[in-house]
């Protein structure tokens, strides 16, 4: 059985995001990719690119709709549209932040520099071992930080940009998370986030029928149904306690519940403080109530990403020592090291953020725990809905509910 990290979530900081109040919104301008990845919640549809005006048009009702600081250009792998560049340029046009969410199969130098020029604001390189990429077959999550290092450095050459990476964890993959969180660290110049999404799909062993509609479905056409056996109810507690067997200072300082569940951990987000040498802590709850708070004061909006210029600034974080007990314990341990060594001192210090999603949970009476206050809003037919669940909208036209099956005992 796998261990599980105790949490209380009143001793964190509920992230304040909202549905019409949000850091991020989900725009897909295609369902078309280059890769077919173990897990994937979207049909791969070729030539399913949306006009630019189509684009504008959606970008347009997230502004009317919803409040938020970036927009997550997704899909599909987004850089398969021809009109990429354009994309990222109406985007920041708007006053929006564009954060492009993609597996950099399709990034070169030349286009990387072009999504520059129009105002790229980040990237989310979703890379892991269950991706069947042509030229890392049969490679582990720990011999892909090679090629996490390549984007990464892409990035930090062009300067100026945000990166950020994607891993699914899979039951085979969890003893793999303590090393990527180690192999972010020693990169916390040049990767500002690492992001852990626990694996989900619709399988037989779930003891639930499905219903849409009122009508009990085969779940078979959706790309997140499997008919073979796999677990699917990984919970960020668990991936938690998994790095503290390495990491025993591994903290969590914010998160977003359930729907379903107040107490349950759908985006558990820790922040911290190091150089590549050293980590010398967690920020604490206050902390990140403080950015947050303050964002939306003086933006109007609350905070998305932050660009290297901004997580480089370490020190001047420290400043918040007063306020926030964790940040004293790093300032201390800061102050310790440049005692032992002064010219540490001349050393930028970086804040890195370390997040685990855990997606769709079904309870016991056949709820679906959903994330509420999701950043992973899109539009269908003119709706702000879950991207994760899109599928069901486009094939059953609702969404899909879970009924025990019956003879199965329920407790809730």
């Amino acid at each position: 059985m796998t261990a599980t990290a105790v949490i209380n979530h009143r001793e964190l900081y509920r992230l304040p995001w909202t549905l019409p109040d949000n850091a991020i919104s989900w725009l897909e301008p295609t369902s078309a990719c280059n890769l077919a990845c173990d897990g994937c919640y979207r049909e791969n549809v070729k030539d399913s690119h949306k006009p630019l005006e189509v684009v504008r048009m959606e970008l347009e009702l997230f502004k009317r709709l919803r409040n938020a600081d970036g927009i997550s250009i997704a899909g599909g792998d987004p850089l398969m549209h021809p009109q990429i560049v354009d994309i990222v340029r109406t985007v920041a046009e708007m006053d929006l932040k564009p954060i492009i969410n993609t597996n950099g199969n399709a990034l070169t130098n030349e286009l990387l520099r072009e999504l520059k020029q129009a105002g790229v604001y980040g990237f989310t390189f979703h890379v892991d071992s269950k991706q069947g990429r042509p030229k890392w077959k049969n490679k582990n999550e720990i011999e892909l930080n090679e090629l996490r290092l390549q984007y990464a450095e892409m990035l930090a050459e062009v300067g100026g940009i945000s990166c950020a990476f994607n891993s699914t964890v899979y039951e085979d993959t969890l003893e793999c998370v303590p090393e990527l969180v180690d192999w972010a660290a020693k990169h916390i110049d040049i990767v500002q986030v690492m992001v852990f999404i626990l694996y989900r799909a619709a399988v037989p062993n779930l003891p639930f029928d499905w219903y849409a509609g009122g009508k009990k479905i085969d779940m078979g056409p959706l790309v997140y149904s499997y008919i073979e056996q796999k677990k699917v109810d990984l919970k960020a507690p668990e991936i938690v306690a998994k790095i503290r067997e390495r990491f025993p200072e591994f903290t969590p300082c914010a998160y977003l519940n359930g729907t379903e569940k107040a107490d349950s951990f759908k985006w558990l987000l820790s922040g911290r403080i190091g150089t590549r040498e050293k980590i010398f802590g967690y920020v604490g709850p206050k902390f990140l109530e403080i950015m947050q708070t303050f964002h939306h004061l003086f933006k109007g909006r609350y905070l998305a990403y932050a660009k290297p210029q901004l997580t480089r600034l370490g020190k001047s974080m420290l400043l918040l020592f007063p306020i926030d007990k964790a940040v004293r314990k790093i300032f201390k341990q800061y102050s310790a090291s440049v005692m032992v060594d002064p010219f540490s001192l001349f050393k930028r210090l970086h804040y890195q953020s370390v997040m685990i999603i855990q997606p769709v949970d079904f309870m016991p009476g056949g709820g679906q725990n959903m994330c509420d206050g999701c950043p992973d809003i899109t539009i269908y037919n003119g709706e702000l809905v879950w991207s994760c669940r899109m599928e069901e909208l486009k094939h059953f036209g609702c969404w899909v509910r879970t009924v025990p099956k019956d003879g199965v005992e329920i407790t809730v």
